[in-house]
């Protein structure tokens, strides 16, 4: 079936050009040819692969009990841990565990473990010493040693 417009075919679209500066190549979908196309960083490479072997929040125990213990524990402690230290107030966004539970329960529901803490704060601590702490505690001794200070 073809369409007519006033007895014609309807005129078709002219082909757009790719975005890239002084580039007359023609566009896909996102605006850039397939010679400009945004290649994908390592970075995001290696996330996308992490991402997939990590299991979800919720399996991993941040469910709704989670989040109502969460929201207690940041009643009552507002203020980032780290910060306070540093003579900074910064309000606490984060309950933290201080040893990673790797799916302890035990450890995971432990307040004793938890402390608040703000999302940079979280993320620098997350990024250091909770990696240190997985290179020393690996089973197999390949890595293991890490010192934290």
């Amino acid at each position: 079936m073809s369409l007519f417009y006033l007895g014609q075919s309807m005129p078709i679209a002219p082909a757009k050009l790719c975005s890239h500066p002084g580039c007359n190549a023609t566009a896909t979908a996102n605006g850039k040819c397939p010679a400009h196309e945004p290649k994908p960083t390592d970075a995001l490479i290696k996330r996308e692969r992490t991402k997939d072997k990590r299991p979800s929040a919720h399996k991993r125990g941040y469910d709704y009990r989670w989040n109502q213990a969460r929201l207690a524990f940041l009643d009552e402690h507002p203020l980032c841990k780290h910060c306070q230290d540093k003579d900074m107030i910064v309000a606490a966004t984060v309950v933290d565990h201080i040893i990673p539970h790797r799916g302890d329960q035990s450890r995971f529901w432990d307040q004793d473990n938890w402390q608040p803490l703000c999302k940079s704060c979280h993320d620098i601590k997350t990024a250091t010493i909770d990696r240190k702490l997985t290179t020393a505690l690996l089973p197999n001794g390949k890595a293991g040693g890490a010192v934290l200070k």
